[in-house]
């Protein structure tokens, strides 16, 4: 029966001078942090509304982390908005979460009115928050949710989903037992908090107890900036900060552990990585947005598996007959752990739809096998596998072997139906490459079955809000015939 804040009293009476938080513009201690999140909490207490959501539009800043930090302790849900959003974007997340709040800054407060009824300027709530009262707030269900966020899916479209406290507490398990982070550390986060990635990265580190250290907008040259001023311990990125960094080639001397997840490393820029940064230690761990944590791997695990399962965190993998499959047989990952999420907010009634089987399994049809040591490996999604002549094509293999050559920039397989093979697979390439010659590099690196028939090429690849390849706008390209191979 606690919140993801409930450290923080905890800090205040052993180490309350030490730095919460850094920033370029600013510093807080741990003294000053419990006092901040207790006042914004009786401020939203004093809100008065029966229905507890608030959504953010703020940069990153100790701003963004106040207010969601408070609204957790204070028992709402909190629905962090991305600026980069269209406006249309923004209403159709709008509609799913349904905030009672937005906070914002003066810069949005027009594009969000225009949506919305209660738009309130951080400024104006700066003010307010400093007259209520320091006193701790209620201790509440670990059970209730108090972060909502989205994701697209397979089909493109957003999906609320919400977590609990507990799920995240059960996270910062993994933290300490996993990722061997304790209140000693020194955390830099160089991404933006709209994505759960870096948001969970600073939360974290703060229950912990150590010092986050958090930059408004990422620059490679910032990063190392803060590497070479403070004694940074952990910094959590995505794989293309680490091309931004290897790019810069800097020597660093000191010992810093990199904690990877969005995207799975090419293994050229990790053994490059090690040359530059020899002091440098890599976790890169699988996840979801549903499921969280799932499985971490080390620089000791085998270059394409994603490692291991974390702490109290089960993997089945099941053959499409339900059973449990061999070691290297291919088969669709089902998870249980404490970490999950509640599950999914039906946008018609609010109602919340959980993914769990009866025996508390979940699974996002991510399609994976185990080796013989335990090790996972992912071969791709089970909604985007081709059957070709009654073999299963995965097309993230395809792509990993595309965007390994250097005039490749980005690479989508996908299958289109065929009358004798069933489908056949075909390539959406936006690069400077010509067909003969990605024709010739697959032949040299894949079975010929999975060699693409048909090659497209685009100038620039369909992005969804969040700023990953939409698959479906770009089928739907292909379907509209604006697109055309060679």
């Amino acid at each position: 029966m606690t919140a993801i804040t409930h450290s923080y009293h905890n800090h205040c009476k052993n180490f309350e001078n030490k730095i919460a938080i850094q920033t370029d513009q600013d510093k807080i201690t741990y003294r000053e942090w419990e006092k901040l999140i207790n006042k914004t909490g009786h401020w939203l207490h004093s809100q008065e509304h029966d229905k507890k959501i608030i959504a953010l539009l703020l940069p990153n800043g100790i701003p963004f982390l106040q207010v969601f930090a408070g609204a957790a302790a204070a028992g709402w849900i909190v629905t962090p908005l991305d600026s980069k959003w269209k406006q249309e974007e923004l209403k159709k997340r709008l509609s799913l979460c349904n905030p009672t709040i937005i906070v914002t800054t003066a810069k949005y407060v027009s594009k969000l009115s225009a949506i919305h009824e209660n738009v309130l300027v951080w400024e104006d709530c700066v003010q307010e928050i400093y007259k209520d009262a320091n006193t701790p707030l209620p201790e509440i269900d670990s059970d209730l949710p108090f972060y909502m966020g989205f994701t697209s899916g397979s089909t493109g479209e957003p999906k609320a989903f919400v977590r609990s406290h507990h799920s995240w507490l059960e996270s910062f398990t993994c933290n300490h037992n996993d990722l061997h982070m304790t209140q000693h550390e020194n955390v830099l986060i160089p991404g933006a908090l709209i994505h759960s990635h870096f948001l969970y990265g600073a939360i974290s580190t703060l229950f912990l107890g150590g010092t986050l250290y958090l930059l408004e907008k990422f620059s490679a040259s910032n990063v190392v900036n803060y590497v070479n001023k403070y004694p940074i311990t952990y910094i959590y990125v995505v794989p293309t900060m680490i091309e931004a960094l290897l790019k810069k080639e800097t020597s660093i001397e000191q010992k810093i552990t990199i904690i990877s997840s969005g995207a799975k490393w090419q293994k050229e820029a990790k053994e490059k990585m090690k040359v530059q940064y020899p002091n440098w230690y890599m976790y890169e761990f699988y996840g979801a947005s549903e499921l969280s944590f799932v499985s971490l791997a080390s620089q000791s695990a085998p270059k394409e598996s994603v490692g291991k399962p974390f702490h109290n965190v089960m993997i089945q993998i099941r053959t499409l007959t339900g059973e449990i499959a061999l070691p290297y047989e291919v088969g669709k990952i089902h998870i249980k752990s404490p970490l999950l999420f509640i599950g999914y907010i039906q946008s018609a009634t609010g109602a919340i739809h959980s993914i769990e089987d009866e025996q508390g399994w979940s699974t996002v049809h991510d399609m994976g096998y185990f080796d013989e040591n335990g090790y996972l490996f992912i071969v791709g999604r089970e909604n985007n596998m081709i059957l070709y002549g009654g073999i299963n094509i995965f097309p993230e293999e395809i792509e990993k072997v595309l965007v390994a050559h250097p005039e490749i920039e980005e690479a989508i397989i996908m299958g289109t139906t065929d009358s004798y093979w069933g489908q056949i697979v075909i390539a959406f390439i936006q690069g400077t490459i010509s067909k003969k010659e990605a024709q010739a590099y697959c032949k040299q690196h894949l079975a010929s079955y999975k060699i693409p028939r048909k090659w497209y090429f685009v100038d620039q690849m369909p992005l969804t809000a969040g700023g990953k390849i939409s698959r479906p706008k770009l089928k739907e390209m292909f379907e509209n015939e604006v697109i055309h191979h060679e």
